[in-house]
């Protein structure tokens, strides 16, 4: 088992808290990591982008001009690619960009993304963080405690409550921080009792040089991916 200290919210330490091996401390795989970001930003990637072609411009219905005796080039309509205001050719279309990713490589791709922050030292883990009020005042103090001012940290919270809501909204108006909770963004009521860290994920984790997470975190991350 990996050790890290354990701190409460004033920064002091409390005891120690053990990592399982096989979750937080295997050697990472870059290949997995850099295919689960490329998989990762894919999905964000809107897919929108429209143009027009000849058969869909406005007007055109007609031949400008006979084909024949006006000295002037052939055209059988205004609305050729090659007038102004004409049709686009070969113009983008909306398309999905979604890539896949077996589950397998995913979770790998997890793991050795905390491993590496494991091995560098950049792992935190409090016993808890809970605001009563989305205050930014009470996310700079918490800072100030950890010592982690001016670095770029991630808050992972365990679930969706309004106290830890609280702690994400306090993130939002302070560079360099972020809070996401690791429940499911879709999960409903009848979820409640399925343990899932579908809002952890390799971009942030790589993106922050500091990783916080809490006891109920690290007990979701290795049950879902131990």
């Amino acid at each position: 088992m990996a050790l890290v200290d354990l701190y409460n919210m004033k920064g002091q330490k409390i005891g120690t808290q053990e990592l399982k091996d096989d979750v937080f401390n295997i050697e990472p795989n870059l290949d997995v990591m850099w295919r689960y970001v490329d998989y990762q930003l894919s999905l964000r990637r809107s897919g929108t982008a429209s143009t027009k072609t000849r058969a869909e411009v406005s007007g055109g219905g007609r031949k400008p001009w006979p084909q024949k005796h006006t000295g002037r080039a052939r055209h059988g309509s205004i609305r050729s690619p090659i007038w102004r205001h004409g049709g686009v050719a070969h113009g983008p279309q909306p398309k999905s960009w979604a890539k896949r990713l077996p589950k397998k490589m995913r979770k790998l791709a997890l793991r050795s993304a905390l491993s590496q922050r494991f091995r560098e030292g950049n792992l935190m883990v409090l016993d808890d963080i809970k605001f009563d009020e989305p205050k930014a005042k009470n996310m700079r103090q918490l800072i100030e405690n950890l010592q982690l001012k001016d670095k770029k940290v991630l808050f992972v919270l365990p679930w969706k409550k309004p106290e830890y809501e609280y702690v994400r909204l306090s993130c939002r108006n302070i560079p360099g921080l972020k809070a996401i909770i690791a429940d499911n963004p879709g999960a409903t009521r009848e979820d409640e009792n399925v343990v899932r860290i579908d809002g952890l994920n390799v971009y942030d984790i790589i993106d922050h040089e500091k990783i916080i997470l809490t006891r109920d975190t690290v007990a979701k991350i290795e049950e879902v991916l131990g």
